[in-house]
């Protein structure tokens, strides 16, 4: 699957990509520069992939979200100051939805675009048990109708934040250019297309169409 490097490939990339970062390749392959050069590819290409579904999962869940947000506080809801108390907001370094809300509010104009500009964390913490009373107990099954029934909406939300969370993790380390082959990316891909399909099961059937990474996922070096 993958070309043979030249002499000046394995000399010069590994210096490029900096010897610390070179190093968790060369460790996961017994110091074998040229597997770890392939391996490097591999995790470049996975990484890619994994953008196809959690690009749909972001885009499906914060619209989920909205939806439940709007239907208690009403298409204005991120200026709303009911809303907005209902937020966490935590001293220091620690993140706040409730800044990460007002800052995004007081730049944009409209709420479609506050949505566009809050973190993926925010939208993880909306999952958080603090709102189950607000927000869940009537309108979880409304918002992610294809989510299995049969047990209370507080169950199937947590569930669905446990698995935002790890999504989230991976996310990230994909955002900042990490390993990512550690990883049990089987589990992290079924994650996100579960995650999907509670909102929509077509739309997780279709991202199973077109997705690339079960593929790469089969050819890890």
């Amino acid at each position: 699957m993958y070309p043979p490097f030249t002499a000046d490939e394995e000399h010069h990339l590994p210096n490029v990509l900096s010897a610390p970062r070179f190093a968790t390749y060369l460790r996961e392959t017994g110091n074998d520069r040229t597997r770890a050069l392939h391996l490097y590819h591999w995790n470049l290409q996975v990484s890619a992939a994994f953008m196809v579904p959690l690009h749909v999962l972001e885009v499906a869940l914060r619209n989920a979200i909205v939806e439940a947000i709007e239907a208690v506080h009403g298409g204005t809801w991120p200026w709303t100051q009911g809303f907005i108390r209902s937020l966490p907001n935590p001293r220091g370094p620690a993140y706040s939805p409730k800044r990460d809300l007002e800052g995004c509010a007081a730049q944009q104009p409209t709420a479609g675009k506050v949505v566009a500009e809050l973190k993926f964390v925010f939208w993880e913490k909306m999952l958080t048990n603090r709102h189950q009373g607000r927000l869940w107990d009537d309108h979880f099954y409304a918002v992610f109708p294809d989510a299995p029934r049969g047990v209370a909406a507080s169950q199937r939300r947590s569930e669905l934040r446990s698995d935002i969370e790890a999504v989230r993790r991976l996310r990230n380390r994909i955002a900042h250019h990490e390993p990512v082959f550690p990883r049990a990316l089987q589990d992290d891909f079924d994650r996100i297309i579960r995650c999907i399909r509670w909102r929509n099961e077509t739309t997780g059937n279709w991202v199973l169409e077109i997705e690339t990474v079960r593929a790469l996922l089969a050819v890890r070096p």
